[in-house]
């Protein structure tokens, strides 16, 4: 088989479990950052800079992109018979493509709510730590799926806001509503499935939850989640927390 299809678990058997394609932030990964925030940076500027009509012509195009991308990693290890459970759609950025989706179709407040806490960091987190580097190089069809589909992920909330969407702190209840509310039956599928969706059943594979068990134990590491997501939030809101302060100040 071409390397260019091979998954994580020829890999692994090729060449260990600890292989990894290239180094963070060397010289690949520095230019798929450059490129990643080149692509958003530029498409923000002709979003903010377009009527609505193309506004909406550019959304739908991002959509389709996302569906389409996720879609290319699935039909790839199904024609090549490397497809298991831990290809389903299931991580919280996979999730977040069927979000965009129904946000695209049904403009809903609460999935840019959501889009916005959750989905830009994280999939800006996946791509400054890339849990995905043990495929043979980064000329791969994950390698170029997972960089493509969280740039695209931090692109399409983005142009929510850069069209003027505003979030709110008040919001926050929705968004930890919606987390640990699809968290709760994933942790429950991945027991059968053998997956670890959300990285809930075990914390290796990803930097974080590799992270968290140096910090807190293999048996807690979970528990590092909750600080995490907790500066996450305090990150995103707090620019729209003071802006409302401020407002509120002025009248």
């Amino acid at each position: 088989m071409n390397d260019f299809w091979k998954s994580y678990d020829i890999t692994h058997a090729e060449f260990g479990a600890d292989y990894r394609c290239y180094p963070l932030y060397g010289g690949i990964h520095l230019t798929e950052l450059a490129l990643s925030l080149a692509f958003i940076a530029g498409m923000a500027w002709w979003y903010r800079r377009s009527s609505a009509r193309t506004r909406r012509r550019i959304l739908i195009g991002v959509t389709l992109l996302l569906v389409l991308d996720e879609a290319a990693l699935l039909l790839g290890m199904e024609l090549t018979g490397q497809w298991n459970w831990s290809y389903l759609p299931l991580h919280l950025c996979s999730i977040n493509v069927f979000v965009c989706l129904y946000n695209t179709l049904t403009d809903r407040n609460w999935c840019k709510e959501e889009l916005y806490a959750l989905c830009i960091p994280g999939a800006a987190l996946a791509l400054l730590c890339p849990s995905w580097l043990d495929v043979p190089s980064w000329w791969t069809l994950i390698n170029l799926h997972s960089v493509s589909i969280h740039a695209l992920l931090v692109l399409y909330p983005t142009l929510l806001v850069v069209g003027g969407y505003r979030p709110s702190p008040r919001r926050i209840p929705q968004v930890l509503a919606f987390l640990f509310g699809s968290a709760l039956p994933i942790y429950f599928l991945n027991k059968p499935l053998g997956t670890n969706f959300y990285f809930l059943n075990n914390p290796y594979g990803n930097i974080i939850t590799s992270t968290f068990t140096e910090l807190l134990g293999e048996k807690y590491y979970i528990l590092g989640f909750l600080p995490a997501i907790a500066l996450a939030l305090a990150v995103m809101y707090l620019p729209w927390a003071l802006k409302e302060w401020r407002s509120r100040g002025r009248t």
